[in-house]
């Protein structure tokens, strides 16, 4: 079968768990003997250099040139639609929110429902922001929508009126991050730490992580924390970590490649994800894929990904999520429950998996 991926994830990021995901994907279709093709155009995304000769088509750039991702966006657009008319895929997969079609109307398009953050936390965006009018325009024009949870799939049906039956639960999956290990990051922390992993602002409630750890006497004394990527801290992020009460490096923020994440969640007293919403959650994956104890919320999708392998509280409220902390990071026993819990849990999820039960999709929107 002929299956193309459109160019959009790919110019946005240049890392980030949607561009891995469609990477993984194509990576497996290509292993189940598929012709597959990623119309990527001008695009800045590393993972595409792990896919074969030919895939993809378009050149990276390192980043594009200032107050040009706009232009680099359109020229993309309409570059794509020619491309896809000379190849003639079977299915277009869409790799996120189009406010237009790609190729002709007549071939099938798939699309992935990756959250509903626009919708669900709207007074963290711009008031002009059209994220969930795109939304809403792609998945009208789709002949069938990929849900990555059970959870994303109860909000589309509520927020979008979208009928059941248009709507597939396929779930994400992680990378073997456990093998990464064998190299050699450099990276060696000294202090017993706690690890949070990805961006910090709003519903991913950081700050409310770093209060629960501060009413703690016993944590604060005993351990640090890490963060990694989400970027630099923001001075905002520096008065409340001191109005916290932590100590100058107790916590602390490190970007890196993967090597240096798997490393640090092999160091980790446990990983701590506070948010108040997740799609999905690949984090609590990786976590358990390096044998780390996963603590993290009780909301949205994280139940249905984590199932009983993790330590859960309710996000709003801080005391029991220092109490949830203090459960795991103080008890040998029970976080090492929890690792040999994680190293099963993770079995469930397979990026083959994932590939065969979205190719099942492609094959009966084809016909």
């Amino acid at each position: 079968m002929k299956i193309a991926f459109d160019y959009q994830i790919f110019s946005q990021q240049s890392y980030g768990g949607i561009s891995r995901y469609y990477n993984r994907l194509a990576t497996e279709l290509l292993k189940l003997e598929q012709d597959v093709a990623i119309f990527a155009g001008a695009h800045r995304n590393s993972y595409l250099s792990n896919l074969p000769n030919g895939v993809v088509k378009g050149r990276k750039f390192v980043k594009y040139p200032p107050k040009t991702a706009k232009l680099f966006q359109f020229a993309n657009h309409y570059w794509s639609n020619y491309q896809l008319s000379v190849w003639k895929p079977q299915v277009i997969h869409e790799t996120y929110y189009s406010i237009v079609p790609f190729a002709s109307k007549r071939i099938p398009r798939i699309i992935t429902a990756l959250d509903m953050i626009h919708e669900l936390f709207s007074g963290m965006f711009n008031k002009n922001d059209t994220v969930t009018q795109r939304k809403k325009n792609a998945f009208k024009r789709a002949d069938h929508i990929i849900s990555i949870s059970h959870s994303t799939k109860k909000d589309l049906i509520e927020l979008f009126d979208i009928s059941s039956e248009k709507i597939s639960v396929i779930h994400l999956a992680t990378d073997n991050f456990s093998i990464l290990n064998q190299y050699h990051s450099g990276v060696k922390y000294s202090r017993p730490f706690l690890l949070y992993v990805g961006p910090r602002a709003g519903y991913k409630n950081f700050v409310g992580f770093l209060k629960a750890v501060s009413q703690s006497q016993k944590l604060i004394n005993e351990v640090d924390i890490v963060a990694f990527g989400g970027g630099h801290f923001l001075s905002e992020e520096l008065i409340k970590i001191k109005s916290f009460g932590f100590k100058e490096e107790q916590v602390k923020q490190i970007s890196g490649d993967d090597s240096v994440l798997v490393s640090l969640y092999h160091q980790a007293l446990a990983f701590v994800y506070p948010s108040l919403y997740e799609g999905f959650g690949m984090p609590p994956l990786e976590a358990m894929a390096c044998r780390c104890p996963v603590i993290c919320s009780n909301t949205s999708s994280l139940p249905e990904v984590v199932g009983e392998a993790g330590e859960y509280f309710n996000p709003n409220e801080i005391e029991d999520m220092r109490f949830a902390i203090e459960n795991v990071v103080f008890s040998e026993q029970y976080a090492e429950d929890l690792k040999n819990k994680g190293l099963q849990r993770i079995k469930s999820f397979s990026w083959e998996k994932c590939a065969n039960e979205t190719l099942e999709i492609y094959k009966n929107k084809v016909g």
